[in-house]
């Protein structure tokens, strides 16, 4: 359906250029869109690249493990429904320290497994509140370096890119504490 929103909204404003005579600007404006897009994926890849490389450095130095194990006990007591050892835990702490780099990119093919891990512990088509919880937490998405932003701003010749790292983290860890607050209020009532 939004396939559709899109295709009329780009029918209709070409169709509205035809007849207003303002054509040639129509163009130059898709010319000029695409070509801003492929440099600002350049862009941002270089600095994905950049954040994935140093998660895989992490990973090797054993960081990663570190970092799962400080956080073993906080995410088991958010997902009590998945079982010591499971594969499912370690796709959540993964997903998690990805998004808390702001690779949400990189976190994506985890949080995934994730849900299929968790979807053959409940043994139901249907979301398990481990699922829930899980996808409340991810789209709240407590970050630390938000490395899109960054990458963003630093394509448009930000004076200070990386200022908005105190904000990002308030404003992520806010959500994240109120989601995680929220679904556990909800979950009480979708047990009732």
């Amino acid at each position: 359906m939004i396939n559709v929103i899109w295709a009329l909204m780009a029918i209709i404003g070409i169709v509205y250029a035809m007849f207003n005579g303002t054509m040639e600007q129509v163009n130059e404006a898709l010319f000029e869109g695409a070509s801003d897009a492929i440099t600002l994926v350049i862009s941002l890849s270089s600095v994905l690249v950049f954040w994935l490389g140093m998660m895989r450095v992490a990973e090797q130095a054993g960081i990663l493990k570190g970092f799962a194990k400080l956080f073993r006990p906080i995410v088991k007591r958010l997902f009590p429904d998945i079982p010591d050892g499971h594969p499912a835990m370690g796709y959540i702490l993964a997903n998690f320290s990805a998004n808390l780099f702001g690779l949400g990119n990189a976190a994506t093919p985890m949080g995934i497994k994730a849900m299929e891990e968790m979807k053959k512990i409940s043994k139901s088509d249907q979301a398990s509140n481990s699922m829930i919880t899980f996808l409340v937490i991810n789209t709240s998405s407590l970050t630390l370096v938000p490395t899109t932003v960054i990458g963003i701003r630093m394509e448009y010749s930000s004076a200070a890119p990386t200022e908005i790292v105190a904000s990002t983290i308030l404003a992520t860890f806010i959500t994240t504490v109120s989601a995680i607050t929220i679904d556990r209020l909800l979950q009480k009532s979708r047990q009732n």
